[in-house]
C-alpha cells in the first residue's frame, strides 16, 4: 500500500501531465471524480463547467467550511512547444486539497457539527472560474473558506508559510480604433489610428495615482495595420493591463485611465471602444481567518515557520468570493517552496515536498474551525 506522501507525488505527477486550459478541464475533473469515488464521497458535477464540488454532511447543524483549489492550466511557449502547462501550481493546488480529503478521512475526522465543501474550480486565469461556482449557488451557505498558492522563493522560502496573501486587484481592458483610409503621401485625407494609438499610450502612462497606494497602468498589446506600409491604416486593437493593491484605487484607475483613452484616442478624430474584458478583487483581511491558519501552522510546521502575508500584485479570482458573498469570511495560504524562478514562467520548478507542508496546515486548519465553531454554541462555555 502507498504512503500518502508517495500518493501526494503520484497525484501531482499525473495531474501536472493532464494539464488543461481554462474551461477545458474535462479530463482533469474526471481524474478528480476517479479519485474521490475511491474515498466514498459524494460529489456534483456541471453542466456548463468542470468544477466539482464535494460535499461532506456532519450529524447536526453547524457552519459550512469549504477548500477550494484551482484547476486550470495556462497556455505557453514550453521550449519550443505551445501546450498547457501548469506553471501557476495549480496542479499542486489540486494535490494538496485532495491529499487533504484523504489525510482527514483516514485520521477518523468527521465534521460532527456542520458541513465541510471541497471547491475543485475551473478557470481561475480567466477571473471568471469563482464567478461561476458562485453563480451556481454552491458558496450561498458557506461561512468559511480556505484557499492555498505556492508563492515564489522572494516571497516565502521552504518550509515558511504565511495566513495569508494579499493580492491586489486587476483590471485588463480591450479597446480597438477606427479611423479612416488613405493613400501614404495623402495622410490628410485619413484618419491614422496609429496616430491615435501612440496618443493613448502616452496618456495611459501619464495617469496620476495615489502614490501611497501601489498600483499600474501599461498598454501591453497593439495591433495596427495591413501588408502595405503605403496605406494610412483604419482599425487598430490594442490591450491594457491595471493593477491596484485595493479595490477602491483600483476603481479610481480604471476610471482615469478610461477617460483618458477615450479623450486621447479620439483627439485626432479616430473612434475608440474600450470595454473590461477581466477583473480581479483584491483580497480582503479576514482575522479570524488569518488567527486559525496561523495556528495551524505554528503546530504543523513550528513557531519560526509563520511569516507575514505577502502583498503582491499578482490577482487571484479566489476574492471574488468574499466580494460576492461578504458573509463568508476567508483566507489564502501562502506555502513556501522555493519555487523559481517565478510563478507564470514556463519553466516554474519547486521543491515538491513543500506539500505535505501544504496538507498538514489545511487539515489543520480545518480541524481548529470545527473545533472554534463548537466552541462557540456549546452553551457551557
Amino acid at each position: 500500500m502507498k504512503n500518502n506522501h508517495t500518493l501526494l507525488l503520484d497525484t501531482y505527477n499525473h495531474l501536472h501531465d493532464l494539464a488543461e486550459v481554462s474551461w477545458k478541464e474535462k479530463t482533469t475533473r474526471d481524474f478528480l471524480c476517479h479519485e474521490l469515488n475511491k474515498l466514498g464521497l459524494s460529489y456534483q458535477t456541471f453542466q456548463d463547467h468542470y468544477g466539482i464540488v464535494v460535499t461532506w454532511n456532519g450529524d447536526s447543524d453547524g457552519p459550512t467550511i469549504a477548500l477550494r483549489t484551482d484547476m486550470d492550466a495556462l497556455w505557453q511557449n514550453v521550449e519550443g512547444v505551445w501546450k498547457a502547462n501548469h506553471s501557476c501550481g495549480h496542479d499542486s493546488h489540486m494535490s494538496m486539497v485532495l491529499n487533504t480529503l484523504r489525510c482527514l478521512k483516514e485520521s477518523d475526522f468527521h465534521p460532527n457539527n456542520g458541513c465541510l465543501k471541497i471547491i475543485f474550480q475551473p478557470a481561475e486565469e480567466t477571473g471568471k472560474g469563482a464567478q461561476a461556482i458562485i453563480k451556481d449557488g454552491i458558496v450561498d451557505d458557506v461561512d468559511y473558506m480556505l484557499g492555498i498558492h505556492v508563492r515564489p522563493s522572494f516571497e516565502l522560502g521552504m518550509g515558511q508559510a504565511s495566513s495569508a496573501i494579499y493580492h491586489g486587484a486587476t483590471t485588463l481592458l480591450k479597446g480597438k480604433i477606427k479611423g479612416i483610409q488613405a493613400h501614404g503621401s495623402r495622410p490628410n485625407l485619413g484618419i491614422n489610428v496609429v496616430d491615435a494609438l501612440g496618443a493613448i499610450i502616452s496618456a495611459v502612462n501619464s495617469v496620476k495615482v495615489d502614490p501611497t497606494l501601489p498600483a499600474s497602468a501599461k498598454v501591453t498589446q497593439v495591433k495596427a495595420g495591413g501588408e502595405n506600409i503605403n496605406i494610412i491604416p483604419d482599425e487598430a486593437e490594442f490591450s491594457i493591463d491595471l493593477r491596484a493593491q485595493t479595490n477602491r484605487a483600483m476603481k479610481a484607475l480604471t476610471e482615469s485611465v478610461m477617460r483618458a483613452v477615450q479623450y486621447a484616442g479620439e483627439a485626432n478624430g479616430a473612434e475608440v471602444q474600450l470595454e473590461i474584458r477581466a477583473q480581479m478583487v483584491a483580497a480582503e483581511k479576514s482575522p479570524f481567518m488569518e488567527e486559525i491558519v496561523g495556528d495551524a501552522v505554528r503546530q504543523m510546521l513550528g513557531e519560526t515557520s509563520l511569516v507575514r502575508p505577502p502583498v503582491t500584485p499578482g490577482g487571484e479570482d479566489f476574492h471574488f468570493y468574499t466580494k460576492e458573498r461578504p458573509h463568508i469570511q476567508a483566507t489564502m495560504v501562502g506555502l513556501g517552496t522555493d519555487l523559481e524562478p517565478g510563478l507564470h514562467h514556463p519553466n516554474m520548478k519547486f521543491d515538491l515536498a513543500a506539500m505535505g507542508n501544504g496538507v498538514a496546515i489545511l487539515a489543520a486548519s480545518v480541524i481548529k474551525l470545527f473545533e472554534k465553531a463548537a466552541e462557540r454554541t456549546d452553551p457551557s462555555i
